[in-house]
């Protein structure tokens, strides 16, 4: 499963140069990836779910520089789900140049009464869902 979102670069999200600030390339791709749930007809976070999504590794290359009120476009696809974790694949791209790449998984955990976490399988509802491309 992939989606795609077109964006413009907000100044919040820039430094003093008006470059925007590293960190927030992984919001993108985690709005993107949220993006991409809904339109499989889920949420990453439903209420009162039993469910959680830390994310246990994160990668990013950056290629270029996204600046202020700069449009660019953010992809995200589903890689590989397996029993107990998925990961993605992003990309950000603007007027047809790659400006950054990037890799994360996200875990499955149950949410134990003490308030810490404990793997678990994938939803079968889910990873149907959520097919890998």
């Amino acid at each position: 499963m992939a989606f795609q979102q077109r964006r413009r670069v907000q100044f919040s999200e820039t430094d003093a140069a008006g470059i925007v600030h590293f960190a927030n390339y992984f919001r993108y791709f985690e709005d993107a990836e949220h993006a991409l749930w809904r339109e499989a007809g889920l949420s990453i976070h439903p209420a009162q779910s039993a469910i959680g999504w830390p994310r246990v590794s994160a990668s990013c290359d950056y290629h270029r520089a996204l600046r202020f009120e700069q449009e660019f476009d953010v992809s995200v696809q589903i890689r590989e789900i397996s029993r107990r974790t998925i990961t993605y694949e992003g990309t950000i791209a603007s007027h047809g140049e790659h400006v950054a790449t990037a890799t994360w998984k996200i875990a499955c955990v149950t949410k134990l009464p003490d308030g810490t976490m404990k793997s678990a399988d994938v939803p079968h509802e889910i990873a149907k869902r959520l097919k890998p491309l």
